[in-house]
């Protein structure tokens, strides 16, 4: 059994078996037919995946891993938060008629700072701190930035990355208010674990674990019955995932330096509705 698989049963076991509906409250997210979009859910969930091991990636469902790469390298490497320039249409229910999704996720990395060091981004400023000060317990990145939540479309979900070099180990947390258990949860954590792998490449350290941290992690009402079947298929071992190794700028990574051997799983074919 893959590990992703492992953990993600066990959450959603958890948040079906002991969650808390919030059916006696308003919510602001809707269906497409304008019905409330309820939820169960779990406060304060902490999953650690050890990337020197496997890659956590579900069997037990597809995640489609170039298209969640994708969307990583629109916002860590082209900091774009405009939909015309992502490949999958994720973002499109968000953005407005020009394609723009506001000031959140990708334009909050490529705001410039002044540094001791210069101007520099967010991601300009992790990518030196690992190279120049490894020691460093201050290599972090936040877009959840209050001066600019009004004119987002979305306000961030996973909003904060700390990484952190213990020995030849590149560690990282995922800090993440808010978690669609089907819609997102594998996503994410394929999309952040491949981004820890590039910054230890491109930095000459080891993968080590990636901690996700996830604040409120729920499950739909319309996706209680899907969340069901999902955990019911027969789980696979975990694939073998790879980084092109002669890549060592983080921005020449493209969605073709990443490669899936053996992923093998149960195809889901059933519709998933998306709140919003």
């Amino acid at each position: 059994m893959s590990y992703a698989d492992e953990v993600f049963i066990a959450n959603c076991k958890d948040i079906l078996e002991n969650g808390v509906w919030d059916t006696d409250r308003e919510v602001r997210p809707r269906w497409e037919d304008g019905a409330s979009a309820h939820t169960i859910k779990k406060f304060g969930i902490v999953n650690r995946y050890d990337l020197s091991k496997e890659f956590p990636i579900l069997t037990i469902r597809r995640t489609y891993w170039k298209s969640a790469i994708d969307e990583l390298l629109w916002i860590w490497q082209a900091k774009s938060n405009n939909v015309h320039d992502l490949r999958t249409r994720v973002w499109d229910a968000w953005a407005d008629e020009n394609g723009s999704i506001g000031k959140a996720y990708g334009y909050q990395l490529g705001v410039k700072h002044h540094y001791p060091e210069g101007e520099m981004d967010q991601v300009d400023k992790v990518i030196w701190d690992l190279k120049h000060n490894p020691a460093s317990r201050r290599i972090m990145t936040n877009i959840y930035n209050f001066a600019d939540l009004s004119e987002m479309a979305l306000y961030p979900c996973a909003y904060s990355m700390t990484f952190n070099v213990s020995g030849n180990r590149l560690n990282a947390i995922l800090n993440q208010r808010s978690q669609d258990m089907l819609a997102a949860n594998n996503w994410n954590v394929v999309q952040y674990s491949v981004l820890t792998m590039m910054m230890a490449q491109i930095s000459g350290f080891q993968p080590g674990e990636l901690i996700h941290v996830i604040a409120d992690a729920h499950i739909y009402d319309r996706h209680v019955d899907a969340v069901k079947k999902i955990i019911a298929n027969p789980p696979q071992p975990a694939p073998q995932f790879c980084i092109d190794p002669s890549v060592d700028d983080f921005y020449k990574f493209t969605r073709d330096s990443f490669t899936m051997e053996n992923y093998k799983f149960t195809e889901f074919t059933d519709k998933i509705p998306v709140a919003v």
